[in-house]
C-alpha cells in the first residue's frame, strides 16, 4: 500500500465516522449530474415566464393604452385597454396589419411576430404604427398601410423609466415645507460668509461694510457655511463642525496588481464608540452684532442635528434633534429672543429608533401642520402634528399592521397614499398593499386586494384616476389588474402569467410554512426551496440560508422563475429561509428582540421553525442540519453553530461581523446602542469559540471594506486557542460578498462533503 494511498483511506474512514452512518438513500445526491443542474438552473429558467408584466403606453386622452405582450417562443401580441369602459382586446387585427405591412414594406410580415413599436390612433379610426425609423397610417376600412412623414419617437430612450421596487421600506424620508438656507438675508441686505473658519457678514450696499460674526471658530472646531435666516432678517442660525476620531481600517492586499509585495491600504472606519463628528447650534442677533446663547439640554449628544426652520413670524425656529444611542429624537424649537428651547415633538423609546428604515417627516408651510411616523403605539404608522405647537392632533393610521412607505401627499385633497404590510386579515403579513387615508385618520381604503405582494404604476393624467396591479407570490405567478384609484374595484383583469415553460424544465415553487415563534403566539414566516428532482419518498439534509440584519426582511415574495436558494436545493439539499424575532417590518416588539442582543439572531424561532416543517414534511431530515449566510449572516452562521451546535451540525460563514465592536457605527450602534458596554463583548462570536463542535469554513476577502476582515481573523485566533477544528478560506484581492462562481462551488463543496457524505465530484 502507498503512502498516498494510506493516507486517503484513514481520510475516508474519520470522514464516515464524522457522519455516523449515512442513510444509502442519500447517495444519489451530490453528483457530477445534481452540479451541472444547479449550474445551468439559472441559464434553464431565463426567458421562461411570460405575459407577467404590463408597460403601459397610454393615448392623449389618459383613458386608454395599449401595451404589447411578449409570448412564448419570441411571439407578440398587441393590446389595447379602455379604462373608462373596462374592456380590453387586441389593438388592432394582427393577421390583417401583417398582410399590410408585408405589401408596403416588401418585407414578409407575420401576424404572431409584428415589429411594431409604437401604436397611435388617428382619425377615421385609422391606425399609425411606427416600425423601426418609419411611421405607417394603417386603415382598417381598406386594410391598407401608407407611409408617412411623422418623426418616430425614439422608443429606445423611453422618457419615464419605471421603478423596479415593490412597496420598500419607509427610509428616511423629510418632505415639504421651506426650511431653506441661504448666505443672503430675505431682504437682500446682508450677506453671510464663513472665513478662516469664523462667520462674517457683509452689506450690500455702496460701502460694503464687513464684521466678523465670530472670533472663536478653528479648523478644529469651524462654523459651516449654511446659515439659516429669519425670514425678517434680523436672526441668524448657523452649525459648528467639531471633527470626530475615527478608527482605521488596515488591510493587506497580498497579490496587488503590477508588482510582487503585498500593498498596505489605510482609510478611516467608523466603529462603535468612536468620536463623531458632531454639530453644534448657535443663534445670532444681527442688529446687535452679538451671538444668543442657546440652551443645549435637550440635544447634548447629537447623532444628527438637521432640518431647521424658522416660524413665519420670526419668533422661534425649530430643528431636528436624534440623539446618539438612538433612543431619542425630538424636534426642537428655540426662542429667537431668549435662546430658550422646549421639545417641539419628541420620541423616547427603551431600545431603538429606527432613523434609518422607518423615518418619515412631511411639512406643510401652508396648513401649518406635519406628518410623522412612529412605532409609539407598538407599530408603525403615521400621526399628525400642528406645526405651530408641536401637539398631536390625531393619529392617522391605527392597527396591527405597517405603514411600509408613503408614495405622496395630496395636501389639496389632504390624503396621503402609502404601503403597507399586514393590513389584508388573513394573508403574510409581509406582502406589501397600497392604501390611501385621510389627515384627519378617516377614509381608509385598501386599494389591492389580490393574496400576494403588490408593485402599482398609476395613470399618467392629474387626478391619478387609474392604477396596474401587478401582485404575486413566491407560489403564485403574476397577476397584472386594472384598478381604479377611487375605491380601488376591479376595472379589468388585463393577464396572468403563463409559466408553462418554466414548469417543463421541472421547476418546482418554493412551498411558504408558517410556524409558531418563541412565545407560542407570533407566526414566523418562511419558505423552503426543493430540487427540480425532489422525491418525496427520500430523505434530505437540510440547509438554512440565514440573514438577520434587524434593517429589513429576507425571505422572498415575490414570484421568480429563480431564486439563489433554488440553486443550492438542486445539488440535493432542502433550502429553507425564515424570518425570525429581532427582524423588521413587523410589530416594534418583535423588532426589539434584536436590541443590544443581535446574538440571538432569531435563532429560537428559527429552530422552532425548521422542527415544525421537519415534522409536516417527514423528508426533511434535520438530523443532517446545515446554515450559511454572509455579513450579519455570516455572523448569524456562526452563532448558531456555538448555541445550537447539536442542531446546526455544519456551517458556512462569509465575510461574517463576528464581534460587532469590529463593524461599522451606524448599523452596530443602532441595534447593540451606546455607549459601547459588556454586551458587545459578550455577544461576540470570538467569546463564545470554545462552544463549537460541528464543521465550519469560514470564508472572508482580505480587500473588505464593509466589514473588517480582521473579524473573522480575531475568531480564527479564539478558535486556535480553544483547540478547535475549523477550516477556512482567504480570497485574496476580493472583497465583501464572496458570492461569485468559486466561492458558491466551495460552499455547496462543503455542504456535500459534510452532510450528504459523499466527495464532491471533481473539476
Amino acid at each position: 500500500m502507498t503512502a498516498k494511498y494510506f493516507r486517503l483511506s484513514i481520510a475516508a474512514i474519520v470522514l464516515l465516522g464524522s457522519l455516523g452512518g449515512l442513510a444509502d438513500e442519500t447517495s444519489a445526491q451530490g453528483t457530477r449530474s445534481d452540479y451541472k443542474r444547479a449550474e445551468a438552473l439559472q441559464r434553464r429558467t431565463a426567458n421562461t415566464v411570460f405575459k407577467n408584466r404590463v408597460e403601459p403606453h397610454w393615448f392623449a386622452d389618459n383613458a386608454q393604452f395599449w401595451y404589447r405582450n411578449k409570448l412564448r417562443g419570441g411571439k407578440r401580441e398587441f393590446i389595447v385597454v379602455d379604462a373608462v369602459k373596462g374592456s380590453r382586446g387586441p389593438a388592432f387585427d394582427h393577421d390583417k396589419v401583417a398582410a399590410a405591412l408585408s405589401k408596403a414594406t416588401g418585407k414578409k410580415c407575420t401576424a404572431d411576430r409584428l415589429p411594431i413599436d409604437r401604436i397611435e390612433f388617428a382619425d377615421a379610426g385609422a391606425i399609425r404604427l411606427q416600425v423601426g425609423k418609419v411611421v405607417w397610417k394603417y386603415s382598417p376600412r381598406t386594410g391598407k398601410a401608407a407611409r408617412t412623414d411623422i418623426k418616430p419617437v425614439d422608443v429606445e430612450k423611453p422618457a419615464k423609466k419605471r421603478p423596479r421596487r415593490r412597496g420598500g421600506h419607509m427610509g428616511r424620508h423629510w418632505s415639504g415645507g421651506s426650511g431653506r438656507h441661504d448666505a443672503n438675508s430675505p431682504d437682500g441686505k446682508l450677506t453671510a460668509f464663513v472665513k478662516d473658519h469664523n462667520l462674517h457678514i457683509r452689506t450690500k450696499d455702496a460701502n460694503k461694510e464687513t464684521w466678523a460674526l465670530t472670533r472663536d471658530g478653528t479648523a478644529g472646531n469651524a462654523y459651516y457655511h449654511n446659515v439659516f435666516w429669519s425670514p425678517d432678517s434680523k436672526r441668524l442660525t448657523a452649525l459648528r463642525l467639531k471633527p470626530g476620531k475615527s478608527s482605521k481600517l488596515y488591510r493587506i492586499e497580498s497579490s496587488p496588481a503590477g508588482q510582487l509585495h503585498p500593498k498596505l491600504h489605510v482609510s478611516s472606519y467608523a466603529r462603535p464608540g468612536d468620536a463623531r463628528t458632531t454639530s453644534s447650534l448657535y443663534l445670532f442677533d444681527i442688529p446687535a452684532r452679538k451671538r444668543v446663547p442657546v440652551d443645549n439640554k435637550l440635544f447634548p449628544t447629537p447623532w444628527e442635528l438637521s432640518h431647521i426652520r424658522w416660524a413665519d413670524d420670526s419668533k422661534y425656529f425649530t430643528f431636528f434633534y436624534h440623539q446618539r444611542g438612538h433612543g431619542a429624537v425630538r424636534i426642537v424649537a428655540v426662542d429667537a429672543a431668549t435662546g430658550a428651547a422646549r421639545a417641539f415633538m419628541e420620541e423616547g423609546v427603551k431600545t431603538f429608533f429606527d432613523y434609518a428604515h422607518k423615518q418619515f417627516m412631511h411639512w406643510s408651510d401652508k396648513a401649518r401642520e406635519f406628518i410623522w411616523a412612529s412605532e409609539r403605539d407598538g407599530w408603525c404608522h403615521l400621526y399628525l402634528f400642528d406645526a405651530n405647537t408641536g401637539k398631536l392632533k390625531n393619529q392617522i393610521t391605527r392597527g396591527k399592521w405597517v405603514v411600509r412607505g408613503v408614495q405622496r401627499v395630496d395636501e389639496r385633497k389632504r390624503q396621503i397614499w402609502f404601503t403597507a404590510g399586514g393590513i389584508r386579515p388573513g394573508q403574510d403579513p409581509y406582502h406589501v398593499h397600497y392604501a390611501r387615508v385621510n389627515f384627519d385618520g378617516g377614509g381608509l381604503t385598501v386599494l389591492t386586494e389580490g393574496d400576494g405582494s403588490h408593485w402599482i404604476e398609476y395613470s399618467p393624467d392629474k387626478d391619478k384616476r387609474f392604477f396596474i396591479d401587478t401582485w404575486s407570490r413566491v407560489d403564485e405567478p403574476d397577476h397584472v389588474e386594472l384598478r381604479r384609484s377611487a375605491d380601488g374595484k376591479l376595472v379589468c383583469k388585463l393577464e396572468t402569467a403563463d409559466i408553462s415553460a418554466l414548469q417543463a424544465t421541472g421547476w418546482k415553487a418554493p412551498m411558504r410554512f408558517t410556524a409558531k415563534g418563541r412565545d407560542g403566539k407570533t407566526d414566523i414566516w418562511g419558505a423552503i426551496y426543493r430540487p427540480t428532482t425532489f422525491d418525496a419518498s427520500k430523505k434530505y439534509a437540510v440547509i438554512e440560508k440565514i440573514y438577520a440584519g434587524p434593517q429589513g426582511s429576507y425571505v422572498p415574495k415575490d414570484f421568480s422563475a429563480y431564486y439563489w436558494s433554488q440553486a443550492m436545493a438542486e445539488i440535493g439539499f432542502i433550502v429553507v429561509q425564515i424570518d425570525a424575532m429581532g427582524t423588521s417590518k413587523r410589530s416594534k416588539a418583535f423588532h426589539d428582540v434584536c436590541w443590544k442582543n443581535l446574538a440571538d439572531a432569531g435563532l429560537p424561532d428559527r429552530v422552532l421553525w425548521i422542527r415544525a416543517a421537519a415534522k409536516k414534511y417527514p423528508w426533511m431530515d434535520i438530523k443532517r442540519m446545515g446554515i450559511y449566510g454572509g455579513s450579519a449572516g455570516g455572523q448569524n452562521t456562526v452563532r448558531a453553530m456555538l448555541d445550537y451546535p447539536d442542531f446546526y451540525k455544519v456551517g458556512v460563514a462569509n465575510s461574517g461581523c463576528h464581534d460587532n465592536r469590529m463593524d461599522k457605527i451606524w448599523w452596530n450602534e443602532l441595534w447593540m446602542g451606546w455607549p459601547v458596554g459588556p454586551h458587545y463583548a459578550k455577544q461576540s462570536n470570538a467569546t463564545d469559540a470554545h462552544k463549537l463542535k460541528g464543521k465550519l469554513l469560514l470564508m472572508a476577502g482580505e480587500m473588505d471594506n464593509n466589514v473588517d476582515p480582521a473579524s473573522t481573523m480575531q475568531l480564527v485566533n479564539a478558535l486556535i486557542k480553544a483547540d478547535k477544528d475549523f477550516d477556512m478560506l482567504i480570497f485574496p484581492g476580493y472583497g465583501h460578498g464572496l458570492d461569485d462562481k468559486y466561492g458558491r462551488r466551495r460552499r455547496r463543496d462543503y455542504f456535500v462533503r459534510h452532510l450528504l457524505g459523499v466527495e464532491p465530484p471533481s473539476r
